[in-house]
């Protein structure tokens, strides 16, 4: 798998500071996800092009042969010392190809690979956070470095499947539409039985374009978004998490189920859960204490993911600006939005949120954008249940997604599939699946027209 990575990871170069800006060049369409936002000066464009290989850059095994200040040494470009010793990928890229979403396997059989399978135990942490498994820890680890001569890679933690269990739905105007749901399936756990308590929860990549928008809204605007909507029967909630940048409690805003406060922490714990890559912020590997050679990997003691490149690749994700919507004066485009309107879908998926005074890039203070989020949990019902508690957010909660940049998934990286574990294949399976306090949406969708509908779907596809 890694060599495999290794290539996807090599094949575009980014480009450097000084180039022509890009509303004056031509930009790719599978790279629509990977541009900076207006306004960028000289030496910012710069540390965004820094930001930019860092999420292209393939980790690797550190040497096994002692280097005398080996903080100071890096293998040649575009690859880095300190993956493992144990990881899902070896690159920010390899999961979200281009920065898109990630695409779920579809055969039977074929392990995960965009994916990842959270888990955890009944009960909750010292920050309520999710209880870790005491053998495995927040989430599975499917390859590890941890190998006598320690040259490549070999199967980690577990194995993990996703079985796609088919779920057949007739609408009100006799349409059929075949939708499906996940079975996870754990074979060959390296460290004992996984119990009968597990937890779990499997989540697909989600595309990064755009979060430095969603950081920079005012936690006051997210409050009172949600007691408006009080008044409108809903019960959209923030999610109030452990903020380690901060040293204190914040709003959740990212992840799926907002258990991120903020991008700099959500960047440094994906480097550490998912490449076991070290930072300034987690400093230690994660290994439980069962895994004894996972405990005796060096160097363990080290920031890996050195203090000015976790800078540089929270201010490029930060920096990342939106797609814009496309077709919006087309008559069904324009049609479809007053249907997402009238169903009450930009009740939660609200059209415009306004961002305020945001030090960490001035250029985001004071705009109005159009991601289609609340950035609040809400309950999505049974169907879309995960049974996973995390911080404030139920078994059945879930953060509104972001709708923004959706119809150009397939030609950033081939995937259009959407909700949580990937389930959904395209929009309309999407819909389908909305329960809890989408239900009456849903089922406003549901006994439309067909070509309503194909309307509405049109319209997010725009967006």
């Amino acid at each position: 798998m890694g060599a495999v990575l290794l290539l996807m990871c090599l094949l575009v170069q980014p480009a450097q500071a000084g180039e022509t800006p890009p509303a004056a060049r031509a930009i790719d369409a599978n790279a629509v996800y990977m541009q900076p936002m207006p306004g960028l000066d000289e030496a910012q464009l710069k540390q965004f092009r820094a930001g930019e290989k860092l999420f292209r850059t393939s980790w690797i095994l550190f040497p096994s042969l002692p280097i005398p200040n080996w903080e100071y040494v890096r293998p040649p470009s575009m690859i880095a010392w300190g993956l493992g010793p144990t990881f899902i990928a070896n690159s920010c890229m390899a999961c979200h190809i281009q920065a898109g979403h990630g695409k779920t396997p579809d055969r039977l059989g074929t392990p995960i690979s965009q994916q990842l399978v959270r888990i955890s135990l009944p009960g909750t942490g010292k920050h309520g956070e999710p209880l870790p498994h005491p053998n495995y820890g927040h989430q599975l680890q499917p390859f590890d470095v941890i190998t006598p001569d320690k040259t490549h890679t070999k199967e980690g933690e577990a194995d993990v499947f996703v079985d796609w269990v088919p779920v057949a739905v007739t609408l009100p105007d006799g349409m059929s539409v075949e939708l499906r749901k996940p079975n996870i399936r754990i074979e060959n756990p390296a460290f004992g039985p996984l119990g009968d308590k597990l937890l779990t929860s499997l989540r697909n990549a989600r595309a990064v374009f755009g979060l430095g928008f969603l950081e920079a809204v005012s936690e006051e605007d997210i409050l009172a978004i949600a007691k408006l909507q009080a008044t409108q029967g809903l019960n959209g909630r923030p999610n109030y998490v452990r903020d380690d940048v901060n040293d204190k409690t914040s709003i959740g805003r990212f992840g799926w189920k907002a258990n991120q406060p903020s991008v700099r922490q959500q960047i440094a714990a994906a480097f550490h859960g998912d490449m076991g890559v070290t930072s300034p912020l987690y400093i230690q590997q994660d290994c439980p204490p069962v895994q004894k050679h996972c405990q005796a990997m060096p160097p363990g003691d080290k920031a890996e993911l050195r203090a000015h490149e976790l800078d540089e690749i929270s201010f490029w994700t930060l920096a990342l600006d939106a797609p814009t919507s496309r077709d919006q004066k087309q008559e069904h485009i324009q049609r479809g939005e007053a249907l997402f309107i009238q169903a009450r879908c930009a009740q939660c998926h609200l059209p415009e949120l306004k961002t305020g005074n945001f030090a960490a890039l001035p250029a985001l203070s004071n705009r109005r954008f159009n991601a289609y989020t609340d950035l609040l949990l809400h309950d999505m019902g049974e169907g879309l249940a995960d049974g996973r508690p995390d911080f404030r957010a139920g078994p059945r909660d879930w953060r509104t997604s972001p709708l923004w940049g959706i119809g150009l998934s397939k030609q950033v990286n081939g995937s259009t599939n959407l909700l949580h574990d990937g389930r959904a294949r395209n929009v309309l399976e999407a819909i389908l699946w909305h329960g809890g306090e989408a239900q009456v949406s849903r089922d406003a969708f549901a006994g439309m027209s067909r070509e309503q509908r194909e309307d509405l779907v049109a319209f997010v596809n725009a967006l």
